[in-house]
């Protein structure tokens, strides 16, 4: 074959191919999309999950998805991302700043205390920023329906960045009201209101209370007597969340103050993350437009922040359920996910490390032990040692003891840090994602964080 020809022969064929490809079929939008945010679930706490509850040979039902990427989640402003930029960024598309929940161009400004010592007082500036559309509110203007779930206070990072605008993360009040339709400081992106919202932190809703931790709302308001006025069914329990009708919102505040329990240390009363995604598909799923729902596993941050692992691979394990729950119920609902989205990741990692040579099948909350006789492994000073510890924390003694497994396994064992540090940090790394469904095949090599905004964006025609 002469040179000329061979440039010839390929436009020839593809020519031959146009017509075929000018009539393929559009890839399908997704009517629903299903958003899972592991809040802290860096590459190492999925690994050290997926042994404490599968062994090593095993897979987290999220880990079988059959699509994935690597995330970077630095912030506008840092290298190292905290929660409330990053989710931000899944949500709207754009970097932010740390600290700023869902605004582009702001600068954080902390919440003064009102005069019963509560961060009540907002503190923005005007003029700091603007709001930046969520992929909950253009859900809710599309006419579908949205939710926004967590095992945190429903005020926290993660669940405002889906409904909420302000300069601040600790602006939980200011966060609250934005929720209730028709009261003072109401988001109007939502329309009619989020239809259904799930998490702790009822004393941001409810009006302050000397005889209960002397905390709630300086204002006097009580939005859930608000909300329930609106046409919500409010729930305090799985019981109510359990009976809750369907073609009703609802929000359901499983705590009085504060977040929810770790699933180590549920008490009654306090629905598992799988029974709330559960009913929240269910409240969300017979609109005919479909759906857009966030659900969060919030704690499993907060026991990396404590340097308990245990707690933090339960939480995790407790986040895995809740998918396995949600992918049966889709499958149900919609025969091989051919018009939902579903997708798994992370805010950002943390500080915890895999380290030493231990054998296959030690326990991985477990002291380090060798592959050929079983025995302890020791540091250079002779020292026992766990397999999981982390890069930074307080828990850094000024001389190393030995740790023996009895304490190692418990569930109030603190790993040791390298760097001494009043409380540990979030790490800088890339954190894992995983999808499935209408639109999954576009998730893959590295990406920035806001370009998966993008893509869910375009799963749901938008």
């Amino acid at each position: 074959m002469t040179p000329s020809r061979f440039p010839l022969l390929l436009l020839a064929a593809a020519c031959a191919l146009a017509p075929s490809l000018a009539g393929a079929a559009p890839q399908p939008a997704a009517k629903n999309i299903i958003f899972f945010l592991g809040d802290g679930m860096g590459p190492t706490t999925i690994t050290a999950a997926r042994i404490y509850r599968y062994k090593e040979e095993g897979l987290l039902h999220f880990e079988r998805m059959p699509h994935s990427a690597r995330i970077k989640t630095y912030s506008n402003d840092a290298q190292t991302t905290d929660s409330a930029p990053s989710m931000g960024s899944y949500m709207t598309g754009i970097k932010i700043n740390n600290d700023v929940i869902s605004m582009a161009d702001a600068k954080p400004f902390a919440p003064r205390k009102d005069a019963n010592g509560n961060a009540t007082i907002d503190a923005c500036p005007a003029g700091n920023g603007r709001a930046a559309a969520t992929i909950l509110e253009l859900a809710k203007a599309a006419g579908k329906s949205v939710g926004s779930i967590t095992t945190t206070e429903l005020t926290h990072a993660t669940p405002a960045s889906t409904f909420s605008h302000v300069c601040e993360r600790d602006m939980a009040y200011q966060i609250a009201a934005q929720v209730v339709p028709g009261g003072a400081g109401f988001n109007p992106a939502l329309k009619d209101g989020v239809d259904v919202l799930m998490g702790g932190g009822r004393n941001h809703f409810t009006p302050f209370d000397a005889a209960r931790n002397a905390l709630g709302r300086a204002d006097g308001r009580d939005l859930m007597a608000e909300l329930a006025a609106q046409g919500y069914t409010v729930a305090a329990n799985a019981d109510q969340m359990q009976a809750a009708p369907v073609g009703k919102k609802f929000v359901g505040i499983y705590s009085d103050v504060s977040h929810l329990d770790y699933a180590l240390a549920r008490r009654a009363g306090q629905p598992p993350l799988a029974q709330m995604t559960a009913k929240a598909i269910d409240l969300l799923a017979p609109n005919p437009k479909g759906f857009f729902l966030m659900v969060e596993g919030g704690k499993i941050d907060h026991a990396l922040h404590d340097t308990n692992v245990k707690n933090a691979l339960a939480e995790t394990v407790d986040f895995d359920d809740a998918i396995k729950t949600a992918l049966e119920k889709m499958e149900a609902l919609d025969p091989g996910l051919r018009n939902t989205l579903l997708v798994v990741t992370a805010d950002h990692d943390h500080t915890i490390v895999m380290n030493g040579y231990a054998k296959r099948g030690n326990p991985i909350l477990d002291l380090v032990r060798n592959v050929d006789d079983g025995a302890p492994a020791r540091d250079a000073d002779g020292k026992t040692f766990t397999t999981l510890v982390f890069g930074n924390g307080p828990n850094r003694p000024h001389q190393r003891l030995d740790v023996d497994s009895a304490t190692a396994l418990g569930d109030a064992y603190h790993q040791e840090t390298g760097v001494r540090l009043k409380g540990e940090t979030h790490g800088g790394g890339d954190v894992k994602l995983f999808a499935t469904g209408a639109g999954a095949g576009l998730f893959k090599g590295t990406m920035e964080n806001t370009k998966v905004f993008h893509l869910m964006k375009a799963a749901f025609g938008f």
